[in-house]
């Protein structure tokens, strides 16, 4: 437990176990389109399963094995704020860097430093190495404008005590934006890519809402994975072995060598402990050759979103990054009825397969006024960027128009 002043966190340990089955994807032939047999339990069993990474048992994971703490850049002061009315959490972290945030401000740590000024530390409220949207605080009552006020007034009394340069709320859900207009705060946009179920009843449903040309190109990439011999199981919870995991870990390394010639930012016992402690909300597809497995993406979800976080393989495949991070994906959302599919950032070739352009947004307290205001201009000019990325990628979405 970690207390500033009357703010207060204090992590539950809890631990749940929820029984699965696999899910088997076994395409053959794909036109004419077979059905997948997947037998998992239905949305009406799967009950309050919140956002998952704002859980606890997810942020403790992460401190717990090391992959967040002072050492690696960012030391955890959460915020818990109490009260007769109200118990809320927020996730705060001191920072010495900017990595793993996935909005890019490193063009305002370089005009700090030509400035004589130092931008870290700085403070951050966000999942790390997560972009993905969602609400930053976690409550079981209703936060009040007012309330959500309070915890301003004291992040930006921590961040005087603490020298930092400045606080970044990163990917926030439209909740939180709707109490969150307070004048200290710069408001940024960015964008994904992210795949909405349109009440589709199964994949080819799904693609008979797009243009003949792409729906030709979807359907090629996926049977050249399987002209390659192989075949695709997603396996949810406990299905998911202690040899997946292990293999799952070496893909992960071996994706962020590849990338930029790092093992990434997670250690193998973040993986071991969420497969432990939230295996409800976790799923893994698993490519395999000759029954031999070859390649894993990891997913996790809620009642209402399907996220795709990280993938490997152990040679090159053609096409069955595709497969495995977004068409598997979109497959088992439509199969439990979620509602949207985030698959990470960025990735513009997301569009011609179905990924529409999402506004994502970040808010921004600067303590040196002149810089805030240099900022802000900026953030007015990348804004109206931003808007004619959205406008030029709506264009490039492979749908059939709407006569």
């Amino acid at each position: 437990m970690i207390i500033i002043g009357s703010v207060a966190v204090n992590f539950k340990n809890g631990r749940s176990f929820f029984s699965t089955k696999a899910i088997i994807l076994n395409h053959g032939e794909l036109t004419p389109y077979i059905p997948l047999d997947i037998n998992i339990i239905g949305l009406n069993e799967m009950k309050d399963l919140s956002y998952p990474f704002l859980r606890d048992t997810f942020l403790q994971a992460l401190e717990d094995s090391g992959s967040v703490s002072a050492e690696t850049g960012w030391t955890p002061i959460h915020l818990e704020l109490k009260d007769k009315e109200l118990n809320c959490f927020m996730p705060l972290y001191l920072k010495d860097h900017s990595m793993g945030e996935y909005v890019f401000d490193h063009a305002w740590a370089n005009a700090y430093h030509q400035n004589g000024l130092d931008y870290y530390p700085k403070l951050v409220t966000a999942i790390p190495f997560t972009p993905s949207t969602g609400s930053r605080l976690r409550s079981e009552q209703v936060v009040t404008q007012t309330q959500w006020g309070q915890l301003v007034d004291e992040v930006t009394n921590i961040a005087e005590e603490t020298q930092a340069s400045s606080w970044h709320i990163l990917f926030p859900n439209d909740s939180d934006l709707s109490l969150l207009h307070d004048p200290r705060l710069l408001k940024r946009s960015g964008v994904q890519y992210h795949w909405f179920n349109k009440g589709y009843d199964s994949f080819d449903d799904y693609l008979l809402a797009m243009t003949s040309r792409k729906r030709k190109m979807i359907r090629k990439e996926r049977q050249e994975v399987i002209n390659q011999g192989i075949d695709v199981k997603i396996l949810c919870g406990d299905e998911i072995t202690t040899d997946l995991w292990q293999l799952f870990y070496r893909l992960y390394e071996r994706t962020y060598a590849k990338r930029n010639g790092t093992r990434g930012y997670l250690t193998s016992d973040f993986f071991r402990q969420i497969a432990i402690k939230m295996p409800e909300q976790i799923a893994m597809a698993v490519a395999n050759i000759e029954s031999q497995p070859i390649a894993c993406a990891l997913y996790l979800f809620d009642n209402d979103t399907l996220y795709g976080r990280y993938w490997g393989s152990l040679g090159e495949y053609p096409y069955l990054h595709f497969e495995l991070c977004y068409y598997s994906g979109i497959e088992l959302a439509i199969k439990m009825g979620l509602q949207r599919y985030d698959a990470g950032a960025q990735g513009e070739h997301k569009l011609v397969r179905g990924f529409e352009p999402v506004r994502t947004v970040s808010l921004h307290w600067i303590r040196h006024p002149e810089f805030k205001d240099a900022i802000a201009r900026y953030l007015e000019q990348e804004n109206v960027a931003i808007q004619q990325h959205i406008d030029q990628a709506l264009e490039m979405l492979p749908f059939k128009k709407s006569l």
